[in-house]
């Protein structure tokens, strides 16, 4: 079991490290379109690969026993490793000049309000769904990749909030405190609701 659970925590790792690099990514592009198709790059690399990412596991939670609940809190923490390590790659190296934009971009998440916080994590998870749902079920290759490139820019151009990469723009700009550590498990939280909504309607439509 703990062989399993080691394994499901290093692919979390790396889920981190690639939302990581579409966050490099969105930060080094001035142009809010281009940044969020560029940020996608992230849950395109993990789809393909089959890594693990708290937003996607998440949405199938209740269709899974309470071992893949379990396995879901070692995801999101995995995913916090993989975030806060890329991160300091990245303070450490000439993409530094990256760490301003990304505490203008926390101070907005800082001072925004909890119940914000989290209907905005709901709103993102919703479409990570659409996204994630659309490419394992889409018949068409097209479609698949569609699914994942308008998922993920629409919730970037919209501004709605996504755990994992807060945790990669929190560990850049450096701002962690207890507070940071609250409002990440608000947006975890508001992440958490959003993903299942779409599979609990559908089963109840279904039944």
């Amino acid at each position: 079991m703990w062989k399993d659970k080691g394994k499901t925590f290093v692919s979390a790792i790396l889920g981190g490290a690639c939302i990581s690099f579409g966050g490099i990514a969105y930060l080094s592009l001035d142009e809010k379109v281009l940044g969020a198709l560029f940020f996608t790059v992230g849950l395109f690399t993990i789809c393909t690969f089959g890594l693990n990412l708290f937003t996607g596991k998440v949405c199938y939670v209740f269709a899974q026993d309470r071992g893949y609940a379990v396995n879901v809190a070692v995801i999101w923490a995995g995913n916090l490793t993989g975030t806060w390590l890329v991160a300091q790659m990245v303070k450490l190296s000439r993409l530094s000049a990256l760490v301003e934009k990304a505490q203008t971009m926390c101070q907005v998440k800082l001072e925004d309000s909890f119940l914000s916080l989290f209907l905005l994590g709901i709103l993102c998870n919703i479409f990570i769904y659409i996204a994630v749902e659309g490419f394992k079920n889409n018949p068409h290759e097209v479609g698949k990749y569609l699914s994942l490139f308008f998922g993920v820019m629409v919730f970037i151009i919209c501004g709605f909030e996504h755990c994992v990469a807060d945790m990669f723009y929190f560990s850049v700009a450096g701002v962690w405190s207890g507070e940071t550590l609250l409002r990440l498990l608000v947006i975890s939280g508001g992440n958490a609701v959003g993903g299942v909504i779409f599979p609990l309607v559908r089963g109840w439509m279904v039944g």
